[in-house]
């Protein structure tokens, strides 16, 4: 009988990080009989349409999910510390990994199944795992959901942090221009994440997963080699395979849109001219304030451009919800908008992206700049006008807009806190955003990023098809993860 290997997903909670490991996962199963993956389920309060997602995945053989969630007494103690919440939330679940892991480790090790444990596969997020993963003797890899570039990034500020005890708080709002290693040109200081600049517990537990990164026996990183070439310079330990891109084309199992949602929009853009719709989306977190909304509302009537845009109600402050849809529209956007705009625009609430950006009326992407919705953009050969909002989406919004061409600035140094603290909300002014739509849009771009995203969608497919960059890398890997059992 043929020993298999048996790998453990850990995702983040949340759909952006569980998606992207599924689906990679997917991928790993499809290379090789051998192999078994089991992924835990850790669930946050806030409803991302996980359960239907994973539901609409029960039939993939040698694919289990196993829901690991903590009971909401215990979930409620977490929440009451808001600012680590997240770090805590995941090393709650440690036990019920522990006990996942050993009771595994017993059945697949019978001679009936003869599976064997090969190793733990846990988001950038979960590395106290690796704890887990070495009580059991098995090694651990990384799956990274972001890009070669802010990998890069972690590990240069890491060791700012940690060997050359600098602080990096004086970078914030800098007018200094930095020598980063993973990019091309001088990285102006006040476009880092804000995880690289503030001086808060969270950083501080961030940059120790980062530092743990080095314990594993390698780094998956949703991204290929065509993509980031100067990225990749960057990167030497630990061991690291381009995986990318890692993406779902499926989409309708955590869709949160109804069939006939889908059916209303798809509808509308068949009768739209090819290339000529401009789709605005800002991600599962993103939102604004009824003034921003306008100032949006204004550059898109005068841009004269085909929309389709999705717009959602911030969640109450103070909250940790998702942004919501809104009951009525009118109640946001300015006096007549709608009717002055009917035929020309489309507003909707959460918008299927995938099958949108798959589109040939679409033309272009006012994007949040989210790793995930980058790829997805790339894939179709969509150009983006970046607009981030969080996290490190201003160092993706640069990357593309400035080392690798494949982007239009709205704004790159824009940064919306979940919670505003009273502090001095930013407002994108209406004509910069026309500005950034029109060249967007332009049928002539001097930046050339329209012919350059149809390019990145053929060299994005080309990896991931056998002798592709990224379809030799995940090989290496799977043989990786055999020899830990041979």
């Amino acid at each position: 009988m043929t020993t298999k290997a048996e790998l453990v997903f850990i995702p983040s909670p949340g759909a952006g990080h569980l998606i992207s490991a599924v689906e990679i996962a997917k991928l790993i199963l499809n290379r090789d009989e051998r192999l078994c993956i089991s992924v835990l389920i850790m669930k946050l309060p806030m409803d991302f349409g996980i359960e239907s997602y994973i539901q609409s995945l029960s039939s993939t053989p040698r694919l289990q999910f196993v829901d690991i969630t903590v009971d909401d007494k215990t979930t409620a103690r977490f929440l009451s510390n808001k600012e680590t919440f997240f770090m805590d939330f995941i090393q709650g679940h440690k036990s019920k990994v522990k006990d996942f892991v050993h009771n595994t480790s017993f059945s697949r090790s019978s001679p009936v199944s003869n599976y064997r444990l090969a190793g733990l596969v846990l988001d950038m997020f979960c590395t106290s795992m690796i704890d887990v993963a070495n009580e059991f003797s098995v090694p651990s890899y990384i799956f990274f959901t972001s890009s070669a570039a802010f990998l890069a990034l972690c590990f240069h500020f890491e060791s700012l942090k940690k060997e050359h005890h600098i602080d990096t708080s004086k970078y914030r709002d800098s007018v200094e221009e930095l020598k980063i290693p993973g990019f091309k040109n001088s990285y102006p200081a006040r476009f880092l994440p804000r995880l690289a600049t503030d001086q808060t517990v969270v950083t501080t537990m961030f940059f120790n997963s980062v530092t743990r990164f080095k314990e594993t026996k390698g780094i998956m990183v949703n991204t290929f080699a065509e993509l980031e070439p100067f990225a990749l310079q960057s990167l030497s330990v630990p061991q690291f395979y381009l995986v990318g891109p890692v993406v779902n084309f499926e989409e309708g199992g955590h869709s949160r849109n109804s069939q006939s949602e889908i059916e209303s929009i798809i509808k509308w853009l068949d009768d739209q001219p090819e290339s000529s719709v401009v789709f605005l989306c800002f991600g599962s977190m993103g939102s604004f304030d009824t003034e921003q909304v306008k100032e949006i509302a204004i550059a898109l009537e005068c841009s004269g451009h085909r929309f389709l845009w999705s717009l959602r109600r911030p969640p109450p402050k103070g909250k940790i919800e998702l942004p919501s849809n809104y009951e009525n529209f009118h109640q946001v956007l300015p006096e007549g908008f709608i009717e002055r705009t009917n035929g020309v625009g489309k507003v909707i609430g959460w918008a299927p992206q995938v099958a949108v950006l798959s589109h040939p009326a679409v033309g272009g992407f006012v994007s949040h700049c989210g790793w995930n919705s980058v790829l997805e953009s790339l894939c179709f050969g969509v150009p983006i006008a970046t607009w981030p909002l969080y996290a490190e989406q201003q160092m993706n919004a640069f990357e593309l807009v400035k080392d690798l061409g494949l982007a239009v600035e709205i704004r790159m140094d824009y940064f919306k806190g979940f919670e505003e603290k009273n502090e001095h909300i930013d407002i994108v002014s209406a004509k910069e955003i026309e500005c950034g739509i029109r060249q967007l849009m332009a049928d002539v771009n001097d930046n050339g990023i329209r012919k350059k995203a149809k390019e990145m969608k053929e060299k994005s497919s080309a990896a991931m098809k056998e002798g592709g960059s990224s379809y030799a890398s995940l090989g290496l890997l799977i043989e990786d993860v055999l020899s830990n059992i041979s």
